[in-house]
C-alpha cells in the first residue's frame, strides 16, 4: 500500500542574516516597518512540504506518491525526486504558472522571515485524490493551496481513506471553521508548538475536544523533542537526537513527519516512530537545504544508540538496513 503526500512543491531561496532580527525590529514601530537585511549567503534548494517529506521517505526506503501542482520548470526537480525513490506520476504540471517559490532569511538565532509565492500550487485543487489509481494506506495533507487542502480532506473522508492533517503554515491564514474542516476525522494531526496554540485559539476548542475529533496528535517542540497523544489520551514525550551543529532549520518539521510516518507504516510503536522522526530531523537541521542530507547507516545507528539506547536502535535498524 502507498502513502500519498499532498502538499506544496516549491523551490527554496535560502539566505542568512549575520545578526539578530530582534535587534532591528522595534516593537513600537512595527506598523511602519520598512527594512532591508544585508545577507551574506544565498542558496537555492528544492523544497516545499510535499517535496521535503517525499524525499525523506524515499531516502528511508519508502515509495511515496507525490501529489501536488508544479510548473513546466520542474524537470530537474522531478528527476531528483524520482532518483531518490519518489513516485511523481500524480503531479499536475501547469501550462501557465511557475513552480512555487519559498524565499526565507534566517538570522544567527535561527529565527526566520519568509515569503511564499504559490504559482502553480493553486492548481492542486484540480487533483482528485480518489482518482489516483492507488491503494492508499494514508494521505498526508499538508500546507498547500487552501482550497486543495479542503477538497483533498473531504475526498479522503468521503472515500474512507485515512489521512493525516498537517495544516502547518496555513493555520495563520485560515479561520477556525476551516481548521475544523481540515482536522475532523484525521488519523494523525501534526503541528508544532506554536501552530498548536493557533489551532486552539482559532477553533475555540480545548485540547480534550480536539482529541475527540482526531486520532493521534503529534506536536513537535523544537529542541524539547516531540509530544504524542494517543487516541485514549495517553501522552508520550520523545527527546531529540542531539545535534552536532544548528545549520538550517528549514524543513526540520517535514523531516520529522517523514520519519514518523515511515515508522508507523512499518508497524513501529509511536515511540519508535517518533525516534526515527527525530533522527531524520536532526540530519536536516545539520544541513543547508531540506533535501541535501544523506543517510550514513553506521553513523545513524550510533546516534540512535547514544540517544535512545540499544533496544531502540536495533528495532529501527530493521528499516535503515534496507536503505
Amino acid at each position: 500500500m502507498t502513502i500519498a503526500v499532498s502538499a506544496s512543491i516549491a523551490t527554496d531561496h535560502l539566505m542568512r542574516f549575520p545578526g539578530k532580527f530582534s535587534d532591528v525590529l522595534l516593537a513600537d514601530q512595527l506598523q511602519h516597518v520598512s527594512l532591508s537585511f544585508l545577507v551574506d549567503d544565498l542558496t537555492i534548494r528544492r523544497g516545499g512540504v510535499a517535496g521535503n517529506i517525499s524525499y525523506a521517505m524515499g531516502v528511508l526506503g519508502q515509495r511515496p506518491l507525490l501529489v501536488g501542482a508544479v510548473g513546466k520548470d520542474w524537470g530537474e526537480y522531478r528527476k531528483w525526486l524520482e532518483d531518490n525513490g519518489v513516485d511523481c506520476s500524480a503531479v499536475r504540471v501547469s501550462n501557465e504558472a511557475h513552480t512555487a517559490r519559498f524565499v526565507c532569511t534566517t538570522d544567527e538565532t535561527m529565527a526566520q522571515i519568509a515569503s511564499f509565492y504559490p504559482g502553480a500550487m493553486s492548481e492542486a485543487r484540480d487533483i482528485d485524490i480518489t482518482q489516483l489509481g492507488r491503494d492508499l494506506q494514508l494521505v498526508l495533507i499538508g500546507a498547500d493551496d487552501p482550497e486543495a487542502m479542503l477538497r483533498h480532506t473531504e475526498q479522503c473522508r468521503t472515500a474512507g481513506i485515512p489521512f493525516a492533517a498537517d495544516p502547518s503554515q496555513q493555520l495563520a491564514y485560515v479561520d477556525g471553521d476551516t481548521i475544523l474542516k481540515l482536522i475532523d476525522g484525521a488519523t494523525y494531526l501534526f503541528t508544532n508548538e506554536y501552530e498548536w496554540g493557533i489551532l486552539l485559539q482559532k477553533t475555540g476548542l480545548s485540547e480534550a475536544e480536539v482529541g475527540e475529533r482526531v486520532g493521534i496528535r503529534v506536536t513537535t517542540l523544537g529542541s524539547k523533542g516531540a509530544k504524542i497523544v494517543d487516541r485514549d489520551g495517553t501522552e508520550l514525550h520523545v527527546d531529540v537526537v542531539p545535534d552536532t551543529a544548528k545549520v538550517d532549520p528549514t524543513g526540520v518539521g517535514d523531516a520529522f513527519r517523514a520519519g514518523f510516518l515511515t515508522g508507523q507504516s512499518a508497524g513501529f510503536s509511536l515511540e519508535r516512530s517518533a525516534q526515527l522522526g527525530s533522527l531524520v530531523a536532526v540530519l536536516v537541521l545539520e544541513t543547508v537545504g531540506p533535501q541535501d542530507w544523506t543517510l550514513d547507516h553506521d553513523a545513524a545507528m550510533k546516534r540512535l544508540r547514544d540517544a535512545y539506547g540499544p533496544e531502540a536502535a536495533d528495532e529501527i535498524e530493521a528499516i535503515l538496513v534496507r536503505v
